[in-house]
């Protein structure tokens, strides 16, 4: 931006700006920094204490430095005195490379070289619960079939709609909104963009989806799986390659309309599908989404194998139309910056090694799933995810440090799981 953001303050009404990075976790911090101070932060950073959020960090280490993007700047639509700026982590004078934003600027830069772009869209899927996390919000939301309800949907009317009007004033260009497959559940749809930008929209959209809300006495999650018997909410990534302005997954001639590079980018996804559970499906509860038993809609609506198929929901990658794929497999959890690495990561180590994704399936891997030869499948837990993730060349050469320092959190967070005691488990077994 030409201008320097205290000026565009001063044009805009903005009195405040969050500074805000995304941690490992996917937990947004910030700092309140007033509008005379902003100037000085875009040159300096804001200071954080890098180890009291989920970076491998000791509390021995210097200060870590927010360095705020100016052209992501985002006026809070429901608080317009506000201006939320994505930062990027730096400390001792370099930027910090396990970061994920850090490190989707990295991949960036590294496709651009071989003059790759990948531009994205993701699917917010969301419940709208009771403040203490307990149940849906709409009690009369009771359909066994509850995908797409009009009388639910509109039940949710005022919130859905100050959302999409924030949407509308931001210039993403959302094109609908729905009910989902889960009583209480729903999502919201905006123009795909550059994976960064798309990244950036994603972590602000779940701020935002929280925030307006909480104005409605409501709180929404994005839990992979809240409650046991309904549709978890997953989050899936539409994805194509450009250049130039052409999209170069389209091609008249392929399979399905889609080019041989496509097809390596989705051969090098499947490649390293099961390590990149471990970043899109980052928790303990994301496991209870995938390989999931049958909910009371009918579906679960997640992938349970690593296959690829033409419009068809059952697999893991759909290929709704020529020149994109749709991949199935994040949930709410996953870390927007760390999805779009993820993706590019391995799409770009199936460019370069020209991985073949084998033959498309067509078959519902609901039903007859069992019919098909055992190939690569999804872990069973966060642990199998992990480990599936340190065995992982593609992504330990293409992450770098990163790897090693989400592996040590991730799996301190699997030791604390381990450590608590369940209900079921004393039900089941106290008398053994």
């Amino acid at each position: 931006m030409a201008n320097s953001l205290h000026a565009i303050a001063q044009e805009r009404g903005i009195k405040y700006f969050l500074i805000s990075y995304t941690d490992l976790f996917g937990v947004q911090r910030a700092k309140l920094v007033p509008a005379a101070a902003i100037d000085g932060m875009v040159k300096s950073g804001a200071g954080f204490a890098g180890f009291a959020t989920w970076f491998d960090m000791t509390p021995a280490d210097p200060d870590m430095f927010a360095m705020p993007d100016p052209g992501s700047l985002i006026q809070l639509p429901w608080k317009p005195e506000v201006g939320w700026l994505a930062a990027d982590p730096w400390m001792n004078g370099k930027p910090v490379a396990q970061a994920p934003r850090n490190l989707l600027k990295r991949l960036i830069a590294d496709a651009a070289a071989k003059g790759y772009e990948l531009k994205s869209g993701v699917e917010c899927e969301f419940f709208l619960i009771t403040p203490d996390g307990t149940g849906i919000s709409d009690g009369a939301d009771r359909q066994s079939k509850p995908c797409y309800d009009q009388q639910a949907l509109m039940r949710r009317y005022d919130v859905i709609v100050e959302i999409c009007d924030s949407i509308l004033s931001l210039g993403w260009k959302p094109y609908q909104n729905d009910h989902e497959d889960a009583n209480g559940q729903f999502e919201m749809n905006w123009e795909f963009d550059a994976a960064l930008k798309t990244a950036d929209r994603h972590a602000f959209f779940k701020y935002m989806a929280r925030s307006i809300a909480e104005k409605h006495g409501l709180r929404a999650t994005f839990m992979p799986k809240p409650f046991v018997d309904l549709t978890g909410n997953g989050c899936h990534a539409h994805i194509s390659v450009w250049r130039d302005g052409r999209n170069l997954f389209e091609d008249e001639t392929g399979e399905l309309g889609v080019s041989k590079l496509g097809y390596h980018f989705l051969g090098g996804i499947m490649h390293s599908a099961d390590a990149l559970a471990a970043l899109f499906n980052p928790t303990v509860n994301s496991y209870k989404r995938i390989n999931a038993p049958r909910t009371t809609s009918g579906a679960t609506w997640a992938p349970n194998s690593v296959t690829y198929t033409g419009n068809n929901r059952t697999h893991l990658i759909r290929i709704p139309e020529g020149g994109r794929f749709e991949v199935r497999l994040a949930d709410g959890a996953a870390n927007p910056y760390l999805l779009q690495a993820g993706l590019l990561a391995t799409g770009l180590d199936g460019i370069d090694h020209e991985r073949d994704p084998g033959k498309r399936l067509d078959i519902n891997m609901y039903t007859d799933g069992h019919t098909v030869e055992a190939g690569k499948t999804l872990p069973l837990n966060l642990l199998d995810a992990i480990r599936a993730l340190r065995s992982s060349s593609v992504l330990s050469e293409r992450l770098g440090a990163f790897v090693p320092s989400y592996i040590k959190l991730k799996t301190d967070e699997w030791n604390s799981y381990s450590r608590h005691l369940t209900e079921w488990e004393r039900e089941t077994t106290l008398d053994c």
